[in-house]
């Protein structure tokens, strides 16, 4: 919850630097800044509570008026009845349950469909089901969802129901091969519906057609959770619950929030108050060494402190380790590690998991550095900067696995839209002999991504193999002689969708604060607080400092040691991936930066140090 300190009730937020931002003394940004300071004015409700006067004007600057909204508990879970179909769904869900039939859950190959996979699974095993299996498709041979293909090999396990997770609205030729396979099918996701969906005895999710649930962002696994809520419902209405093997208790849901959390930020959709909500109780409970043995192995290999464990430790520990698997070999070393309940096979699948991690950085180094080399010379050269809105890339030898974090990659370079290309595994098609490209892109704010695919192949219905994703993600098929034309389409769509202002890359901080609350306290109140993420991002500040001294470290990341204009208290901030940055020289040069505040940990030594995420004049 909400973090209280009983020393601030009588602080003036002034003395907290909450009004710097007018200070003479920290130079306001020039009008050439990128630097845009937020200062939301704070609710009566936030500025009569206990919370920290800093956290106030933070909590302010995204949007918080009411301290429910930083207050988690439990209680708060929303009515998940309004999902539609949920009711049907948990029906024929707990039947099979009821009846011993068997079950397969189809998941997906990243880190949502990971956790949602095992979320089902465990909960079915608690509700005494013991025929229940999974199976994730291996994203080269057969691709995304329930294709017919995945009907068929599941058919081998002649299951009575087939459970999707994190994948399904789009499967319509796949439901209707399960259909003529008489297995019946539960369709449980969170992406965007077209306009036909498939046939399936239920589907749940929220972003469906009539669906009154309110909480749209909610991930594949938050999905699951709320499914296997009812189906408890619908399990103890039936009295399954009051025979002797259970004890008469009935199972505790709240021992899967852990997986809950770990999915909904490495799905990194957007974090309101609901998300926010089951991430942070989540995080409570690996805090509390009450997480899954496969989480604490990951969060132990990767270094981490399980007690400190926080909202961006599954955005940049867990998540790329559980979605390296997904993106090279096979997602079920992944899940597998998030269903053990050996801490030993739990360490071992983590490694597994961290070997993997290290290969996929390898091979996206290499693409980026491909990537961009061509992009320096073909795109952004002399006055080819203005050529391009919406950029494609693609090269016959990138690995189909990771050309969605070399989008990611070169989309944070350039900030525009990218779309990144390789040739798909099985990349001649038996009808006309034409290479098929697998195709990932990361969007910026203000463009919707899978909008403007559906806008490319209404204008060009020849030109998509298919499509599906988000607002911010989004992938699709093309045979590679429509590269080309892709290329062209997507920059025209982007540029008629794309109001310009959204490519000045503008940094939103939280302003400047003051040496007295430049600290490790501050730091941890910060990161404790509450889950950041998407759309509720972590605080970042700005202010001017003089360079004392810097350095490269690790070939690519600049150390410096900083300090504030007219103090002499130094800092050690570290700048990641920015050696290319000019720094001014001579004596007291002035750099303004905009950082985070963190706490390096290093042989047993505990100081403050700066993130550095972005440095220009003073």
């Amino acid at each position: 919850m909400g973090s209280k300190d009983t020393d601030s009730k009588d602080m003036d937020p002034k003395d907290m630097g909450l009004e710097i931002m007018h200070s003479e003394k920290n130079k306001e940004p020039s009008s050439g800044s990128k630097i845009c300071r937020l200062h939301e004015k704070i609710s009566d409700e936030l500025a009569n509570s206990e919370l920290h006067p800093l956290l106030q004007q933070l909590y302010a600057n995204r949007g918080i008026q009411q301290l429910r909204d930083v207050q988690y508990s439990i209680k708060q879970l929303p009515d998940y009845k309004t999902l539609k179909d949920i009711k049907a769904a948990a029906s024929i869900i707990g039947q099979h349950v009821i009846d011993n039939k068997k079950i397969v859950i189809i998941g997906d190959f990243d880190a949502d469909g990971a956790t949602s996979s095992a979320l089902v699974v465990r909960a079915l095993r608690m509700f005494g089901a013991s025929q229940v299996s999974y199976l994730v498709p291996n994203r080269f041979e057969y691709g995304y969802g329930l294709s017919p293909e995945i009907v068929a090999l599941a058919a081998q396990q002649s299951p009575d129901l087939i459970i999707t997770v994190d994948n399904g609205i789009a499967s319509i030729d796949g439901v209707l091969e399960a259909n003529r396979r008489n297995i019946r099918v539960v369709i449980t996701d969170h992406h965007l519906p077209a306009d036909i969906t498939p046939e399936a005895d239920a589907i749940v999710n929220p972003n469906q057609h009539g669906c009154e649930f309110p909480y749209k962002a909610t991930a594949g696994v938050g999905v699951a959770f709320y499914v296997m809520l009812a189906v408890r419902a619908y399990l103890r209405d039936k009295g399954l619950f009051e025979k002797k093997k259970f004890n008469h208790k009935v199972p505790n849901m709240a021992a899967l929030l852990d997986l809950v959390a770990l999915g909904t930020v490495a799905d990194v959709v957007p974090l309101d108050e609901n998300n926010r909500l089951l991430v942070e109780l989540g995080l409570q409970r690996i805090r509390q060494h009450r997480g899954c043995v496969g989480i604490n192995a990951l969060l132990s290999i990767a270094g981490k402190n399980i007690s400190q464990c926080h909202s961006q430790d599954f955005g940049f520990v867990i998540g790329p380790r559980l979605n390296a698997a997904g993106r090279l070999e096979d997602m079920s070393i992944g899940i597998e590690c998030l269903l053990t309940d050996d801490n030993d096979y739990a360490m071992a699948l983590a490694q597994q998991l961290d070997d993997i991690n290290h290969q996929r950085k390898q091979i996206e180094g290499d693409m980026l550095t491909q990537a961009l080399k061509v992009l320096e010379n073909e795109c952004f050269a002399d006055d080819a900067v203005a050529k391009y809105t919406g950029l494609s890339l693609y090269h016959p030898d990138w690995h189909q696995g990771v050309v969605g974090l070399l989008a990611s990659r070169v989309k944070e370079k350039y900030f525009r839209p990218v779309f990144a290309f390789a040739k798909a595994s099985n990349s001649v098609s038996a009808e006309d002999n034409l290479i098929e490209l697998k195709g990932s892109g990361r969007s910026i704010p203000g463009l919707h991504l899978r909008d403007v695919l559906d806008l490319m192949s209404k204008k060009h219905p020849d030109l998509i193999l298919k499509f599906g994703g988000h607002a911010m993600a989004a992938g699709l098929s093309i045979h590679a002689n429509k590269f080309e034309l892709f290329q062209q389409v997507f920059d025209e769509v982007v540029k008629e969708s794309l109001d310009e202002r959204a490519l000045k890359q503008i940094k939103e901080t939280d302003g400047a604060i003051p040496e007295s609350v430049m600290s490790m306290e501050t730091s941890e109140l910060i990161k404790f607080s509450s889950p950041w993420g998407q759309a509720f991002p972590a605080p970042l500040f700005d202010d001017v400092f003089i360079i004392e001294n810097w350095r490269i470290v690790g070939q690519k990341h600049l150390k410096l040691v900083i300090k504030q204009v007219d103090s002499l208290k130094t800092y050690d901030a570290i700048a990641f991936n920015m050696t290319e940055t000019v720094l001014p020289t001579g004596g007291h040069a002035e750099i303004r930066v905009v950082y985070r505040l963190d706490v390096n940990e290093f042989r047993g030594n505990r100081n403050l140090q700066l993130i550095v995420d972005y440095i220009e004049a003073a």
